[in-house]
């Protein structure tokens, strides 16, 4: 047995935790909020971000960090990605070296420009570090529907513990060696999600998305590339199967925030009305910054950044992106 604290009890936490417990490991989920861990404790269900789904009594609920994090082998980041750096630095007195950091955020820091990897490298550089990633919608594995995630390190050795750890009959584990391809796929897809929200808000169809997730994943992997990611990462879980289901679902958090900004919704009563973190709002900041940092043509991405943070009309940003200059549809090659 593998004993785990995860970091964060929204609805991906959670629905970690359910399959770890699953797995026969003890696990500990750590909550900032007391009253909520008080009514998960007392209901045993997180009705907040996972309602209607059963949490068994023998996942612990709490809101002490080091009962969480003491004697654990591996400590999961379910926090959102703009959070992890100064929970990192509140808590590392606690963290042992040898404890093996998790991360399932998908997102950029905006002043740095880190991935998440490269935080846990300023913060804690001796610790052990993987990513699990891919298209996983927490809905879905809370209720054993298959689903297939890519865990990464830069150690074969951990990448193939955390997928052995993982591992179910509902929930397949692959591995890959590419931590800067899978970080990247994981925050990119969500800018891209918010234009296909976005699309669908304007009541464009099914051509349109599919032109949004097809040129999404090319800036994605033109990006990532510059970056030193493997571009046959961005063909695989990581890149194309998460921006497929980010996309395409209503589970996804960025389409629905999309679908408000497209209807005309004000950006500060979208997030009130998802009632959840939506991670590609500020990873679109850091993404836009990163296209001009290494000079990769990111047009789609541009455009859902002026949208968001300049206040462009989103109906002339989709003009813009048609009437373009005419290209070769392999210009990368």
């Amino acid at each position: 047995m593998t004993r785990i604290g995860i970091l964060g009890g929204g609805s991906w936490g959670t629905a970690l935790a359910l399959q770890l417990n699953a797995n026969s490991h003890p696990v500990d989920i750590w909550l900032r909020d007391h009253k909520q861990v008080e009514e998960i404790t007392e209901t045993r269900e997180n009705k907040k971000y996972l309602p209607g789904v059963s949490i068994p009594e023998e996942i612990g609920i709490s809101y002490d960090i080091e009962e969480v994090i003491y004697e654990k082998d591996i400590i999961v980041l379910a926090v959102p990605t703009h959070t992890i750096r100064q929970n990192l630095i509140d808590y590392k007195r606690l963290i042992h070296k040898d404890q093996i950091l998790l991360n399932v955020a998908k997102g950029i820091e905006n002043d740095t420009l880190y991935r998440v990897s490269q935080i846990v490298k300023d913060i804690l550089p001796e610790n052990p570090y993987a990513i699990l990633s891919g298209p996983s919608h927490a809905e879905e594995v809370a209720k054993s529907m298959p689903t297939t995630v890519v865990a990464a390190s830069e150690s074969k050795k951990i990448a193939e513990y955390i997928q052995d750890i993982f591992m179910g009959p509902y929930f397949r584990v692959y591995t890959n060696p590419d931590v800067v391809g899978v970080e990247l796929g994981g925050a990119l897809k969500n800018v891209i999600a918010l234009g296909a929200g976005i699309s669908d808000g304007l009541g464009y169809g099914d051509n349109t998305k599919a032109a949004i997730m097809t040129r999404g994943i090319i800036e994605i992997a033109r990006l990532g590339e510059a970056m030193g990611a493997n571009r046959s990462t961005f063909s695989g879980l990581a890149g194309i199967g998460d921006l497929i289901v980010t996309c395409t679902s209503m589970h996804s958090r960025n389409r629905r925030a999309g679908i408000l900004i497209g209807e005309g919704e004000a950006l500060d009563k979208v997030t009130e009305k998802i009632g959840m973190v939506v991670e590609g709002i500020k990873t679109t900041k850091s993404a836009y910054e990163l296209s001009i940092k290494y000079n990769v043509n990111m047009p789609i991405t541009k455009e859902i950044y002026q949208v968001l943070y300049e206040g462009k009309d989103v109906k002339n940003s989709v003009y813009n992106l048609m009437l373009r200059d005419k290209k070769h549809e392999m210009e990368d090659i």
